[in-house]
């Protein structure tokens, strides 16, 4: 009884979001796009980037196979859609397609841009709907970014200083949209989460969000909405 409570609970909070946050996936990258201006830092790697293109050679970036792809900017999400929709039973009826239609819980958690980021195209085509773990440090497979792929294991090993944002991340998409992690995931980020802390910028990141979204990452740390603009 209890699960089904807090269900219902988390479905609530989803179908009554903010008035100002995006509903579709499209309207929040849209929303996105303005929200990492003043930043305009890219995920995976670190790299800057004006407008839709990335600064490569800037931050030592070198393409694995694709650099037209490489060289622009694609939507991230670092819980990807895949995991969020095979758990329900909209994607089991048509996948992503019909939960974008059909599925408003999916529709929102698509949209949020919690856990929305700014990707090099190549880095975000590799990583696919791979999850992230360990893997032996191979420096170089995309230059100087510290990012890692692993095709054959489909695990993924991000760069040090967003470990925790991702561990987090999870955590605030499990509670709202009761995505279920395995047993294996949860002890990563939890341990992701303790040794790499809540950095400054993750801090900023979350209060901007914050004001579009209508609720913080709790994990992150609390957030003050009267400020908002």
């Amino acid at each position: 009884m209890r699960v089904r409570l807090l269900a219902f609970a988390s479905l609530f909070t989803v179908l009554n979001a903010h008035a100002a946050a995006p509903q579709t996936f499209n309207e929040a990258k849209k929303v996105a796009w303005k929200l990492y201006a003043p930043q305009s830092t890219e995920f995976y790697c670190g790299c800057k980037y004006t407008g839709n293109r990335v600064d490569l050679k800037g931050c030592g970036y070198v393409p694995r196979k694709n650099a037209t792809r490489a060289a622009r900017i694609e939507w991230e999400h670092i819980v990807p859609a895949w995991q969020i929709g095979h758990q329900r039973q909209c994607w089991q009826n048509g996948g992503r397609k019909n939960c974008t239609r059909n599925d408003q819980v999916y529709k929102v958690a698509e949209a949020d841009l919690h856990n929305l980021v700014p990707s090099i195209g190549e880095v975000n085509g590799d990583r696919n709907n791979f999850s992230f773990g360990w893997l032996p440090a191979q420096p170089g497979q995309y230059g100087s970014c510290l990012t890692q792929v692993d095709f054959k294991a489909k695990k993924v090993m991000p760069r040090p200083s967003i470990r925790g944002m991702i561990a987090r991340t999870y955590f605030y998409m499990s509670k709202h949209y009761n995505l279920r992690l395995s047993k294996q995931d949860r002890q990563l980020y939890e341990a992701w989460n303790k040794t790499y802390p809540v950095q400054a910028w993750e801090r900023q990141r979350n209060q901007a969000v914050a004001c579009v979204m209508g609720r913080g990452n709790e994990f992150v740390g609390p957030v003050n909405l009267k400020a908002c603009g």
